[in-house]
């Protein structure tokens, strides 16, 4: 392992808000840049080069990985995690415990771990539920206990 000096700066433009605990990274290369009026709740970290546009909202324990752009009006739940060289379109959400792994568009609601549209999301916990809810076939051994 070798250490590469990071050479690039952080910039926080106006009205920007650091929780207690949050770590921001400077910039490997470039700058790591936090938008104007976004608010960073407690322990959020915020890798190098990553570029937050402006009055995003990133609630607690949010981490964002290296070379990450989020454009302006995003919003982040606790514990929200985003791989690194993604994009996060203007408005997008993303749910509390969200793992994100792709590009997320502008407008869009993902949830989940793998992160994935909200609708598709819930279509998929009401198959699982409904596939759990289903009283075992007559012969098989689910719904046994161990030593029946």
């Amino acid at each position: 392992m070798q250490k590469v000096p990071q050479i690039g700066r952080v910039i926080i433009q106006d009205d920007v808000e650091i929780g207690a605990n949050s770590t921001i990274d400077r910039g490997a290369m470039g700058d790591t840049v936090i938008g104007e009026g976004t608010k960073i709740d407690n322990l959020v970290q915020i890798a190098h080069n990553v570029t937050i546009g402006r009055h995003c909202i990133l609630a607690g324990q949010t981490g964002i990985s290296g070379s990450v752009t989020i454009e302006d009006g995003v919003v982040t739940g606790g514990q929200a995690g985003l791989a690194d060289h993604l994009h996060v379109g203007a408005g997008a959400a993303v749910g509390a415990k969200a793992g994100v792994m792709t590009d997320i568009p502008a407008g869009e609601r993902w949830l989940g771990a793998p992160a994935k549209p909200f609708k598709q999301f819930f279509r998929e916990v009401m198959v699982l539920e409904r596939l759990a809810a289903r009283s075992p076939r007559p012969g098989s051994d689910a719904g046994r206990e161990e030593g029946e």
